[in-house]
């Protein structure tokens, strides 16, 4: 499964309400960020690439990181619930009877080789999340009615098998979610790692076990 972020933008050929040229310099930025990587291309080099001025970029975004944020975040609304799915169905179908825990290594595992691939991308999110209300107000409700849902369904069929904690399936939802976000922000953009270890993966998932197995 292709983990770069910009190749699958690239490869959903996405369709906007853009003026011709806002059009270029989406193109422009989407192929050199997958080819050469958010921090080593410039907006001179994206203007370039799309024929426009250099200030006709800071006018319309302001920034570079305001850019990519009009890159991801449509793409995240519209393409990322599809591919929760596939992720979520390609680790379940591996193996009809795993265990939660088999589930949530898997999963765990998954995203943290999304995040490592696009680890630039991940640290602007997050830094631009915690520091701009209109970012929180646009993704948390995002959250809420599109990711908790298949996380919460997911889950609800492992309490029904006796393996979960018998509460809530919100809050076990809260608890699992909150704790792999906080794991993959705290080694990527806190501790600036570029990779997390499988044992160090493997013993996150063991922490959140000792939280919500229905054994313990």
């Amino acid at each position: 499964m292709n983990q770069n972020l910009f190749q699958e933008i690239l490869s959903s050929q996405q369709k906007a309400k853009l003026t011709v040229k806002q059009e270029r310099v989406v193109e422009a930025a989407i192929s050199l960020f997958a080819e050469k990587g958010y921090s080593n291309t410039s907006t001179a080099e994206i203007a370039k690439k799309a024929e426009v001025s250099e200030a006709s970029i800071f006018k319309q975004y302001g920034t570079k990181e305001r850019l990519l944020l009009s890159l991801v975040i449509p793409y995240a609304k519209d393409f990322l619930p599809a591919k929760a799915d596939e992720i979520i169905q390609e680790i379940r179908s591996s193996n009809q009877h795993m265990t939660f825990e088999q589930f949530l290594t898997a999963f765990l595992k998954n995203r943290v080789a999304f995040a490592a691939e696009n680890r630039e991308v991940f640290q602007v999110l997050i830094k631009e999340f915690i520091y701009k209300e209109d970012l929180k107000n646009e993704l948390l409700p995002y959250f809420a009615s599109e990711v908790v849902p298949r996380l919460s369904k997911v889950i609800a069929s492992y309490q029904a098998r006796g393996e979960l904690r018998d509460v809530e399936t919100t809050v076990l939802v809260r608890m699992v979610f909150t704790f792999i976000g906080g794991f993959l922000a705290s080694r990527f953009v806190v501790l600036q790692q570029s990779r997390i270890e499988d044992d160090e993966v493997e013993a996150a998932v063991q922490f959140i076990m000792n939280g919500i197995s229905s054994h313990h």
